[in-house]
């Protein structure tokens, strides 16, 4: 009997020391792994606090981020291309200018005529004369002097040197009804009836469009 209760002391004092030996370990293992968390050793021995603790609340956190992303989102709203409808607004008016400089009708044929010949788009029905006139080989502009005629004095030097001042050009012109004188920089012209400017082919002049 004496036997059985020194083994039953033996037996529960063995299972005592094992258990109690498990919960300290699990203790101090819970203690290392806590301590591990929140510190850590640099090369100098010395204690510091580990990344893993965060430095702010996370509302704090949070905070930041939706800041951040709403001065993104300005950014790229002020470096972004102009609006959809500002460019289809704006590309009527672009058109519409285009099609204002590119527009207008030709002679065909050209004519030019006295005073009398009213001025227009010239047609093969409709001889009128073109007031927009422009010489291809001076680049300019013909004048038109109604009830006028060019004297025989008239020359290239005459025109080279008062071209386009009508006053000037006036000295050259004799008054005679129902002509009309035409003039560039390069050549000079008198007429009484509608004539077509291909029978002339020294006078190097093109109609420069009518604008409707």
């Amino acid at each position: 009997m004496g036997d059985d209760d020194d083994d039953l002391d033996e037996l529960l004092d063995e299972i005592e020391k094992k258990f109690c030996r498990n919960v300290s370990v699990a203790s101090a293992a819970r203690a290392d792994s806590n301590e591990a968390g929140n510190y850590g050793k640099d090369s100098d021995g010395q204690r510091k606090y580990s990344a893993t603790k965060p430095e702010k609340p996370i509302s704090s956190v949070t905070e930041d981020i939706d800041a951040l992303l709403e001065e993104l989102l300005e950014e790229d709203y002020s470096d972004s291309p102009q609006p959809k409808h500002e460019q289809f607004t704006k590309g009527p008016q672009v058109e519409k200018k285009l099609s204002s400089q590119s527009g207008g009708r030709k002679c065909c044929p050209v004519f030019v005529g006295g005073s009398s010949v009213t001025n227009g788009v010239g047609t093969a029905t409709s001889k009128r004369s073109c007031d927009q006139l422009r010489c291809t080989s001076c680049d300019f502009r013909v004048l038109m002097f109604d009830d006028c005629e060019w004297d025989s004095s008239c020359d290239y030097l005459f025109l080279r040197n008062n071209m386009p001042d009508r006053q000037k050009l006036r000295a050259k012109l004799k008054k005679r009804r129902g002509l009309r004188a035409y003039a560039c920089q390069c050549s000079w012209f008198s007429t009484l009836e509608p004539t077509d400017l291909q029978d002339r082919p020294q006078l190097r002049w093109v109609c420069g469009k009518h604008q409707d």
